[in-house]
């Protein structure tokens, strides 16, 4: 199946460019120059990914991001000229995928778009022999479905929670850097920033874990593991 992919940036020349760049790709492309037609043009087209400018005239990025994963749960890039980590670490707390910084190298767009979309389709696959892995109390992995279950109720993870918390799983009691987490689940060169692994192991306990229980172990001064 074409893969949708919707392109929503202010500035018009970025715009083009990664229209055209991703339709070059095969993907099939509709674009927005704000938040209110971007958001408009997610209800009509109905894409699979979103690449999302953070500074819109109108509604920031934040907000659209937002109204989006309130609707159905998709990979969405934020595309941002800041270069401060607040607004990353926020971007990935209100459910974006990834994030790409300004200026960008047209490849690394499209690779990150690639492994996004990969990502997101791993996690809809379901199959009827399920493998579990035991979390803890109640809560499991179906590694062939890709998803966990808490009392038998399926969680809603985000991609790279769910890869997180498998690499954890199957390494129990193994500690991981940050450096090392980045490295694993990410791919990519992120300069540093392990910020991006505390944000998704707080987002991961938040959704498994309560006051009884508790998996993911820090590691002051080193990184984390499962107990």
């Amino acid at each position: 199946m074409e893969k949708k992919i919707l392109v929503v940036e202010d500035d018009k020349s970025i715009r083009e460019m990664l229209t055209f760049a991703l339709e070059t790709e095969g993907f099939k492309v509709e674009s927005g120059k704000n938040g209110v037609e971007a958001l408009n043009k997610y209800v009509e087209f109905g894409p699979h990914l979103v690449l999302l400018d953070l500074m819109l005239p109108d509604i920031n990025g934040f907000e659209v991001c937002k109204k989006i994963q309130q609707e159905i749960d998709i990979p969405v890039i934020m595309v941002t000229a800041k270069n401060d980590i607040v607004d990353k670490v926020l971007g990935l707390e209100i459910g974006a995928d990834d994030y790409i910084t300004k200026p960008f190298h047209i490849k690394e767009v499209i690779a990150r778009v690639y492994k996004s979309l990969k990502r997101f389709d791993k996690t809809q696959k379901s199959e009827r022999d399920s493998k579990l892995i035991e979390i803890g109390k109640d809560t499991f992995i179906d590694e062939d479905g890709r998803c966990v279950r808490k009392n038998g109720i399926e969680i809603g993870l985000r991609p790279k929670e769910y890869d997180l918390l498998y690499l954890l799983s199957t390494n129990k009691g193994k500690v991981f850097s940050r450096e090392q987490l980045l490295n694993r689940i990410w791919s990519y060169d992120y300069y540093g920033e392990v910020r991006n692994v505390d944000v998704h192991v707080r987002r991961l306990r938040a959704k498994i874990e309560n006051d009884e229980n508790k998996y993911i172990e820090t590691v002051f001064g080193v990184g984390y593991k499962l107990r």
